[in-house]
């Protein structure tokens, strides 16, 4: 499973995406929001690796977890 920071816009909040080893997305939620997107994706057993994750992880950086 891979990690991605998406670079929101002017208006637009930045936004994470989990992309499986395909590459297939499997989940893609704001990144001010980490938790709220993991339970509604049910993936809340990577909560505290995102949360420790987002905030040292570069825009457009891909990362595996």
């Amino acid at each position: 499973m891979y990690i991605l920071k998406i670079k929101g816009g002017h208006k637009i909040p930045d936004y994470v995406q989990f992309r499986d080893d395909n590459f297939t997305l499997i989940a893609y939620f704001r990144a001010d929001k980490p938790r709220e997107g993991l339970e509604k994706f049910n993936l809340i057993q990577y909560a505290d690796l995102v949360e420790k994750t987002l905030p040292v992880l570069a825009f457009g950086e891909l990362k595996k977890i």
